[in-house]
């Protein structure tokens, strides 16, 4: 079993990490031990699969399966460190919570926790639009079933590791085969017009790469139909680490501030702009820790 080692930066909790990626739901693309993951991905076409664990300064990644070629390895490694965001300094953004009387505890309640990304871009925005409007237990229900219905997998030490589709597989798919997985007709059509969007070119990360501002990236994806500024905002915060990108609307937001008190109801857009404004350049992980609030009992604040 081949072992890669990869640097922790100093602000860094790998348990944080793993608590966000399990949080009590049926996410199908992972599998959680304690202190310890096990995933499968594709990286230049052959499907490889990877346990990852906390050793000292490190994070040690045990190839499970495939990636013999160095190159893969690397690709593997650079996966890691865009998923777990390494190689970001967020220590201007905890100067910025220490400074906030309301929500300074993070800093230390919550300290090391890093924003998750989702390396592909079709599958973030697959993601969205599976979880729109729907509470997020039934979002992880229908990915399952999805991924299980048309995604690769591996069978590694007795663990089923699964893949989240190919866009050129999805979108082949009839409305009538996503409905019978309970999607509803909405959905099943937006899923496979992104998924037709991305097998033919037409949109890709690295369009959204090139684009030259952020107001351009929100721009191309919401010119998709079913997709809106919520959508856009996550992908953008979860694929490409845009940190001024604020998913407006978003349910757990909402109550996170209103259990701050930091917003007088779910409308006040005015007191959600000044608490932003004073996280200019952290918009994105401040949404992520806010998220992360919301698994602590409410506290005299």
């Amino acid at each position: 079993m081949k072992k890669l080692l990869i640097a922790k930066p100093a602000l860094f909790s790998f348990d944080e990490c793993l608590w966000f990626l399990n949080r009590n739901y049926d996410d199908c693309l992972h599998h959680i031990e304690p202190g310890s993951l096990s995933k499968a991905i594709c990286i230049n076409g052959e499907n490889i699969a990877f346990s990852l664990r906390d050793q000292d300064q490190h994070l040690v990644l045990d190839l499970t399966h495939g990636g013999e070629d160095v190159a893969q390895q690397e690709a593997l490694v650079q996966y890691i460190i865009e998923w777990f965001d390494l190689e970001r300094d967020i220590t201007p953004f905890y100067q910025l919570l220490q400074k906030n009387k309301t929500l300074g505890y993070m800093a230390n309640d919550f300290a090391g926790f890093r924003l998750i990304g989702i390396h592909d871009l079709y599958e973030a925005l697959c993601w969205s639009i599976i979880g729109q409007q729907i509470n997020l237990t039934f979002a992880y229900t229908l990915k399952r079933r999805l991924v299980e219905h048309y995604g690769d997998h591996l069978s590694v030490n007795g663990l089923s590791l699964h893949i989240f589709p190919r866009p050129e597989v999805l979108q082949h798919v009839s409305i009538a085969e996503l409905r019978a997985l309970q999607f509803s007709e909405r959905k099943a059509e937006y899923l496979l017009l992104v998924s037709q969007l991305f097998a033919a070119g037409t949109i890709s990360k690295q369009h959204l790469l090139q684009c030259a501002s952020y107001e351009e990236q929100v721009a191309l994806l919401t010119a998709i139909r079913g997709i809106g500024i919520w959508t856009a905002n996550y992908a953008l915060m979860k694929t490409l680490k845009q940190l001024q990108a604020i998913p407006y609307g978003d349910v757990g937001l909402l109550n996170a501030l209103l259990n701050h008190e930091l917003i007088k109801d779910k409308k006040d857009n005015a007191g959600i702009d000044k608490l932003f404004k004073r996280f200019k350049g952290w918009e994105s992980y401040l949404v992520f820790y806010l998220w992360r609030s919301l698994s602590v009992v409410k506290r005299d604040l």
